[in-house]
């Protein structure tokens, strides 16, 4: 609650930015405009349009964070982020015609001088605010932009700047129309059409490519593969989908795990992927997760045996007490190979409490996939399942060859709980009295 809390009052702190900037933006090129009209500066004019397009600009920003901060409903289950895509591309729409309309007048003008002979001392002074007033809408909207995560505040920064130059063209344009420098008036009007034309067609062209639901970030999605496969108990990672939607992005992928993993284990993996990610990226908003059973080529595979005899070595009874370990790598399309074999060395401990659990911390490094054994302690159970290990049931007295047989055709079941506690520490007990009275 806690984390959905600061994300609506981050919401809003980009809403008050957007707000801010949208009256500031707003007032200047209300200004030019006016001071362009009354001293016949269509340069000024032109950049009162340009204004005129950043402010509709923002204001899609402002109501994209407006939008994302309202309560989802049982009409709009996913919210109304989109919203804010559909008002950028009616805005783009708009802003590509004012910028054909400027294209226009400014071939009219190329080939026409001022007729102005007073210096335009207020069409200068408004230029010159002009910088200040970008560069300061700019500082802010990249700094909350950067903060919320917010891509739209962001793109509105890198606007703002650009109109720092584009506010010392028109200042300079403005002087040297004043001296009568052929084709400035014109050249400069169309410069400016052109980078409203850009913003516009810009405008029009992220939108429908959003409301078709193209991966605009692949670097994004090569860093999530990274995240996701790091995840304890993810074996594969496929199909990674980032959707945009507003001033956020959903995520959905597909993962592999071992295929008798519980369901309350797949559950465990999807929710820390969902945690990882969502902290890791503030502006990804959900992350769906469906989980497959893996299909291994290779698999890694330990037996508890009772001597080293190769694919004879026959199983052990109990996994913790075998005096000797197998370990194989089993392939679909190739024969069984003998990785390695393991000596017990805890057998000879006085203290022999939990025996198979310091084997598995010293042969979990070969990355096991499956144990074989007739049964194995609670500890150890729930040590190899926390380590996403399937375990499996088989007949002490088996030969390694005669086990792999069996799994290879699916006669071997898996082995859902731990032997008792307490049978095995009284079958312990009456074993070491034995080996005492020798």
């Amino acid at each position: 609650m806690e984390n959905k809390s600061s994300h609506i009052e981050l919401l809003k702190r980009g809403q008050r930015v957007a707000i801010t900037a949208t009256t500031a933006i707003f007032l200047l090129a209300v200004s030019k405009f006016i001071v362009g009209y009354l001293f016949d500066s269509r340069i000024l004019i032109a950049d009162a349009f340009h204004s005129g397009v950043d402010v509709l600009a923002i204001f899609a920003s402002w109501f994209g964070l407006w939008l994302a901060s309202r309560a989802r409903s049982a009409t709009f289950p996913y919210g109304l982020y989109k919203a804010e895509t559909f008002i950028t591309l009616l805005i783009g729409v708009l802003i590509t015609l004012a910028g054909i309309e400027n294209v226009i007048e400014g071939y009219r003008k190329f080939f026409v001088l001022s007729t102005s002979q007073a210096f335009p001392t207020l069409p200068v002074i408004i230029s010159i605010i002009s910088v200040f007033v970008s560069f300061f809408v700019a500082r802010m909207e990249n700094k909350v932009g950067k903060q919320i995560n917010s891509g739209a505040l962001m793109a509105n920064a890198s606007e703002a700047f650009l109109d720092i130059g584009v506010s010392m063209v028109v200042f300079a344009g403005i002087i040297l129309s004043h001296l009568k420098i052929p084709y400035v008036e014109g050249s400069i009007i169309i410069f400016i059409a052109l980078l409203i034309l850009r913003l516009g067609l810009k405008n029009i062209w992220t939108p429908i490519l959003i409301l078709m639901d193209a991966n605009l970030d692949l670097n994004l999605q090569s860093e999530l593969n990274k995240k996701i496969t790091s995840v304890e108990g993810v074996k594969h990672v496929k199909n990674i989908k980032i959707r945009q939607s507003g001033p956020f992005k959903m995520v959905e992928c597909s993962i592999t795990t071992l295929p008798n993993i519980s369901v309350f284990k797949a559950h465990e993996i999807t929710e820390k992927i969902e945690n990882l990610i969502t902290t890791a990226y503030k502006e990804i908003e959900s992350v769906f997760v469906h989980v497959e059973p893996d299909q291994l080529e290779t698999l890694s595979v330990i037996i508890p045996v009772k001597e080293i005899n190769g694919f004879s070595s026959r199983v052990h009874e109990h996994f913790g007490r075998a005096p000797y370990f197998i370990i194989l790598k089993l392939n679909n399309t190739e024969k069984p190979e003998i990785e390695d074999f393991y000596y017990n060395e805890f057998l000879s401990n006085k203290d022999r409490i939990h025996i198979a659990v310091k084997v598995i911390k010293a042969v979990i490094k070969h990355n096991l996939d499956i144990v074989f054994t007739p049964k194995i302690g609670e500890i150890a159970f729930h040590m190899l399942k926390d380590n996403y290990i399937d375990i499996f049931r088989v007949n002490a007295g088996m030969t390694v060859e005669e086990v792999i047989k069996r799994y290879n055709s699916g006669d071997i079941e898996p082995i859902i709980s731990p032997h008792p506690a307490e049978e095995s520490l009284v079958k312990q007990q009456y074993t070491e009295k034995l080996e005492a009275n020798r």
